[in-house]
């Protein structure tokens, strides 16, 4: 810095005799080539100055090389459009996955691989696997029950043992697929009348628990409960590798003709304690505090991990233009607008499991409502009903869906969500074949989220190219999840792999590649370029 400063005051005084009089054009070029002389010399004497310096230096040296020999483009840029590309897998009732209660372990294992195999054919990059249908677990845990929807009975664990969920994320991340774990936080029973496992929270707090209709449902203004549905996400985070923690649209349950949620003693004793809110305030307030909470929980023990909430995809009828439906802030006592508002999630997938053409709940008129009510700039992963392409939608119709949420981009509509898994697991209506043509033909990384994490990762080292195959040096960073394999071709550079953080050799084809390492954020490093004879 020093020799620095020196320099700046030579240069002062160089110059200062110029000042004086009319400077002409040839003497502005002539002192101004001086300086960029100068001054290239002298940071090639001090190549560490900064670490920003150093990463635009050897970026530069590379695209340098390649210039000289012909190799690349200078006007193209090596990037490619960051897409999420989630699939939900119910397990509640055996929607997706295990197609049906107590498979033997290795059946289970085969058919959620078979899932994730069928993910990465279609370039699929997020996996929302339920874990916690009803109060019980696909997972370990000392806090619930195992799930009767794995083992046919709730409460007895796999047989021989494994843990599905640690299965998943090993198997998932694998295969560069984030794995977010879906939770349902009130429900207690889909349906039937099967005894609960002493450890259910229906068996913990009876006095919460309440028969509607068919439904047996958890009391969301108790303490108890909302301790308990805390306390089991956040389990979850501290113990597992998820990359996300996700929520779907189940919080008071939705409301059925005539029968009104028997409430009434948990908020008699609210008011009496000298709660001033009415009925539906309350109600909403409970769901408030909560997702609050869980949000905060989550960032507490590990700041990466996103969250995000997938809603009915009407926020109040009449707010979007012409839009008619189910009021979630009064019926649900959902005011996911406010959530939005306050940033309290990461990503917000809206249930727009409507056509794009029908009036009154039409997907491009409410799509264009949530992205305009976005303060926080949180991504906006829009849901998709893909199970209706199996007797009412044609295909074009998911296809024309996702033109449109690519369509409004800059307004941070940043992918789908497709409901579910079964549709794309059993080829239904030859889906998959036209998603791999059309609609997600090459793979994509999520989009990277700033305010959780924006540090990209350490460039790959040691690039080296022989024979057809190009290898690499491990990373020992801890965050590392993948590394992209980029190509050149004539209308510029295109991601054409990611594989997983173990790989460091790849086979190619002849051309012009860069590799670039991937954190578990999505951030990409400063890229290695290598051409392949």
């Amino acid at each position: 810095m020093k020799r620095l400063n020196s320099f700046t005051r030579s240069l002062q005084h160089q110059i200062q005799p110029l000042r004086v009089g009319k400077i002409t054009r040839f003497q502005r070029y002539l002192v101004l080539g001086f300086c960029c002389v100068f001054l290239g010399l002298t940071l090639v004497q001090f190549p560490v100055l900064s670490k920003s310096v150093n990463i635009a230096t050897i970026r530069q040296e590379q695209s340098n090389q390649l210039l000289a020999q012909g190799m690349i483009n200078p006007a193209s840029g090596i990037s490619h459009q960051r897409e999420f590309r989630g699939v939900w897998v119910a397990t509640v009732a055996n929607i997706d996955w295990p197609s049906k209660s107590n498979l033997s372990v290795d059946q289970q294992k085969f058919e959620l691989i078979a899932i994730l195999n069928r993910m990465q054919e279609l370039n699929l990059n997020a996996l929302i696997l339920q874990v916690r249908p009803n109060g019980d677990a696909l997972y370990s845990s000392s806090l619930e029950p195992w799930s009767a929807w794995l083992t046919g009975t709730q409460g007895k664990p796999p047989e021989p043992y494994y843990d599905p969920l640690q299965f998943a994320i090993e198997e998932a991340h694998k295969r560069n697929i984030e794995l977010h774990a879906w939770f349902n936080p009130y429900r207690a029973r889909l349906r039937g009348n099967a005894p609960f496992s002493p450890n259910h929270m229906a068996s913990k707090f009876p006095q919460y628990t309440y028969q509607y209709g068919d439904l047996m449902w958890m009391e969301p203004g108790a303490k108890e409960v909302q301790d308990q549905t805390f306390n089991v996400i956040m389990d979850v985070v501290q113990r597992y590798d998820v990359d996300g923690i996700h929520l779907d649209d189940y919080f008071y349950p939705y409301p059925q003709s005539g029968i009104p949620f028997p409430d009434s003693q948990t908020y008699n004793a609210y008011r009496a304690a000298g709660g001033t809110l009415g009925l539906k305030d309350w109600r909403r307030q409970n769901v408030n505090l909560m997702i609050k909470r869980i949000h905060d929980g989550i960032k507490s023990i590990k700041p990466y991990v996103k969250f995000g909430i997938s809603p009915f995809g009407i926020y109040r009828p009449g707010k979007a233009p012409g839009i008619v439906g189910l009021d979630q802030y009064d019926s649900l006592y959902a005011d996911v607008k406010l959530w939005v508002e306050q940033g309290w999630m990461d990503y917000l997938s809206p249930q727009l499991y409507w056509k794009i053409d029908p009036p009154q709940q039409s997907y491009p008129v409410l799509l264009d409502w949530w992205l305009q009510h976005n303060p926080q700039r949180r991504h906006i992963y829009t849901g998709n009903f893909l199970s209706r392409i199996e007797n009412e939608w044609p295909v074009s119709e998911l296809q024309r869906q996702v033109t449109i949420s690519r369509q409004k981009a800059a307004q941070l509509s940043l992918g789908n969500i497709f409901f579910s898994m079964k549709i794309f697991r059993d080829n239904r209506q030859g889906v998959n074949d036209i998603f791999k043509t059309a609609v997600y033909p090459t793979p994509a990384l999520v989009p990277p989220m700033p305010w959780l994490d924006n540090e990209p990762p350490e460039t790959p080292t040691v690039i080296q190219a022989n024979s057809g195959i190009i290898s690499w040096n491990p990373s020992t960073e801890t965050d590392l999840r993948s590394w992209s394999i980029y190509q050149q071709f004539s209308t510029g550079w295109q991601l054409i792999k990611v594989v997983d953080k173990n790989t460091t050799s790849i086979r190619v084809n002849p051309g012009n590649y860069a590799i670039r390492a991937v954190d578990r954020m999505g951030n990409e490093s400063v890229e290695q370029v290598v051409s392949v004879s």
